[in-house]
């Protein structure tokens, strides 16, 4: 049941936040606060979004400040981090996690996770020559930083590639990679406490990328790679399964792929399959675990974002039931132009969104938070 909600209803709302950053109708079902526009802090563009709640139940978001275009690395970008203590009506001044120096120098891509360290958070990024610019002698370097206040302050930046891939790593398999970089948005820590993202990799010369999970099993300290978990693929995101396999959803143009592990994500089924109920463009999306009942809640939810079908617009969120295997109810959240999203729970049990959409009246991304309850999501438009 895809919904989405008229063209006139979300233009009387934008008509409302140009004299005010939050908009909340009478129903409060829904609230939506822009956080940045193209030209904010001197920056021609935002891009990436990273949304996740921290251990105190404020919200946290990371996004790319791409200070000179909207390309991809090597250009010059900033991660930035701002923090919510109202659910998202109201955000801090921004952070700068990682400051790029210049072209070549920059940073970007940001992935979030819990730590096991109180008001714990680790963001995992990467820097420097760019996807398809890499080389087994010189890779897109990988990178984490920690917070221990839930996201008010963090570590330098640790540099972990030569952990991951590349001609000074250890591994035999991973050595020869040409590049890799995080998904951004969420990562995953299991109910076993693993901490993990996955990496699209460029493992040849070839303009293609598939995809590995990496992992660590001692709070971030080391880090290790799966199994292949796709032969074609790119952003892809994992989230556990109630009986404990975790499953990888990945990009894809058309039907959106997908894997299982049954070992905590170090292998893989050999072959991927394929939603014929999730229909995208190729573009990342968040997939999030919305409730359990090995944790007490009466259904087991999953909630999953993308746009499309055919373009980067209409970026919906769909709901799963059976853990994954079908995805009957939808609900486009923005009706116009819109790229990379990502997910959280509050503490209240309602839905965070963190997205990147485009109305047509600025050139580029808006970066945008909206705030909503499961039984809205669930309802039909009106």
């Amino acid at each position: 049941m895809k919904k989405c909600p008229s063209y006139l209803a979300f233009a009387l709302c934008l008509a409302f936040c140009a004299c005010s950053n939050t908009y909340k109708p009478e129903n409060a079902l829904i609230t939506r606060t822009v956080l940045y526009r193209p030209g904010d802090y001197n920056s021609r563009n935002y891009r990436i979004p990273a949304i996740i709640t921290a251990k105190d139940g404020s919200l946290v978001v990371a996004t790319d400040k791409r200070k000179n275009n909207d390309a991809d690395l090597p250009e010059d970008i900033d991660i930035l981090i701002n923090r919510s203590t109202d659910g998202g009506r109201t955000w801090s001044e921004p952070y700068t996690l990682a400051e790029g120096q210049g072209f070549g120098k920059g940073f970007g891509d940001c992935a979030l996770v819990h730590t096991h360290d109180e008001g714990g958070l680790l963001a995992a990024f990467v820097g420097g020559c760019g996807f398809w610019q890499g080389r087994p002698e010189n890779p897109l370097r990988t990178y984490i930083a920690r917070s221990y206040d839930n996201g008010q302050t963090w570590t330098e930046p640790k540099d972990i590639t030569d952990e991951l891939y590349g001609s000074n790593c250890e591994n035999d398999v991973s050595r020869t990679w040409w590049a890799a970089f995080f998904a951004s948005g969420n990562g995953l820590m299991t109910s076993t406490g693993r901490i993990m993202f996955v990496l699209a990799v460029r493992d040849s010369e070839e303009w293609a990328a598939c995809n590995y999970a990496v992992y660590s099993d001692d709070n971030g300290e080391t880090w290790h790679i799966s199994g292949r978990a796709s032969q074609r693929g790119d952003e892809a995101k994992v989230v556990e399964l109630a009986d404990g396999r975790i499953l990888m959803s990945i990009r894809h143009e058309g039907e959106r792929w997908y894997n299982l592990s049954e070992d905590g994500g170090l292998t893989w089924q050999p072959e991927t399959s394929a939603w014929t109920d999730l229909v995208a463009t190729a573009c990342d999306g968040d997939i999030i675990r919305y409730s359990s009942v090995n944790e007490g809640a009466e259904r087991n939810i999953l909630l999953h974002s993308l746009p499309g079908p055919d373009r980067r617009e209409k970026v919906t969120v769909y709901v799963s039931y059976d853990e994954g295997q079908t995805w009957p109810v939808s609900k486009c959240i923005v009706p116009y132009d819109g790229a990379y999203s990502s997910l959280c729970i509050l503490p209240d049990h309602s839905i965070g969104f963190y997205v990147e959409e485009s109305d047509g009246d600025t050139l580029g991304y808006s970066m945008v938070f909206y705030n909503f309850g499961l039984e809205w999501l669930e309802q039909e438009s009106k």
